[in-house]
């Protein structure tokens, strides 16, 4: 099942599902008074959507204007060096997680504008898979982690390169530096998440390329650790990491420029796809 954000044709914020004939607009069918999918899934949980795919379809899928998957998250957590490839990349050297935080609006969605800022030239991609947080949750268990995740989610986490200096979180929260969608997919549908083909892919050509099985911290142990330090709520969102292959490392360079088009795709989820503009 798939489950999005999204701006209807009248202009109201809903959230639904999108299948193969459409849209089913949740909000409307509900009658509940949850404003948006985090509150959807925490007052209902994902699971209580199913009872409306065989729904009416409300909108085409080219009648709505994407937001993030998860528009407001309480917490926005980004694990860093999570692949060797890019631990190589950058000579990182540290075995704990590296963690840093994005803020909510620093995102952007699916088919909208990643920007520019105007005081760099070292907008960097990184592609991503996110998971989003289901179950609320303190001191998770690594075994217990899977029944805490919603579903999971593409991400273009936008790196401003010459404002990360030895700490991340000036060089990552950036007005739309952070692509998120196009939507959420419940983990009976992506499978094992330590199993999936992850691409980024810059004006059609292949600039990054993994599997997800390559993770130096896999899922469960990310939940866990996590969890340790700070409470986990529905609607949370956790990047898991990049793999090598930015634009950073390579020679010469290879950054985001105004027109460019920077995408997403992880197997059994779907492809992310935004334009660069300039600020």
């Amino acid at each position: 099942m798939k489950l999005l954000s999204y701006i209807k044709p009248d202009g109201v914020k809903s959230y639904g599902i999108i299948t193969e004939k459409g849209i089913i607009d949740l909000r409307n069918k509900t009658g509940l008074d949850t404003p948006d999918l985090k509150n959807f899934i925490r007052v209902k949980g994902v699971a209580a959507a199913r009872q409306y795919l065989s729904a009416p379809v409300d909108f085409r899928a080219d009648e709505i204007i994407y937001l993030p998957v998860i528009e407001n998250p309480g917490k926005i957590l980004c694990v860093g060096m999570n692949y060797q490839a890019k631990r190589e990349e950058f000579g990182a050297s540290t075995t704990a997680p590296t963690i840093f935080i994005r803020f909510s609006d620093s995102q952007t969605a699916h088919l909208n504008e990643i920007v520019k800022p105007s005081f760099t030239e070292q907008l960097d991609y990184e592609g991503e898979l996110v998971l989003i947080i289901g179950k609320a949750g303190l001191n998770i268990s690594a075994e217990d982690a899977c029944n805490h995740i919603a579903g999971y989610s593409c991400y273009m986490d936008g790196s401003v390169r010459d404002w990360q200096y030895t700490w991340f979180t000036a060089g990552k929260n950036w007005s739309k530096t952070g692509g998120f969608g196009p939507w959420l997919v419940t983990p009976d549908e992506t499978g094992d998440p330590q199993n999936l083909n992850i691409k980024t892919l810059l004006n059609g050509e292949i600039v990054q390329n993994e599997n997800t099985s390559q993770m130096i911290h896999p899922v469960s142990e990310l939940i866990s650790y996590i969890s340790t330090f700070t409470q986990l709520s529905p609607g949370d969102v956790i990047l898991t990491g990049s793999p090598g292959g930015v634009g950073h490392s390579r020679t010469p360079p290879l950054y985001l420029k105004k027109g460019d088009v920077i995408e997403v795709e992880i197997e059994s989820i779907g492809r992310l796809t935004n334009t660069v503009v300039g600020a």
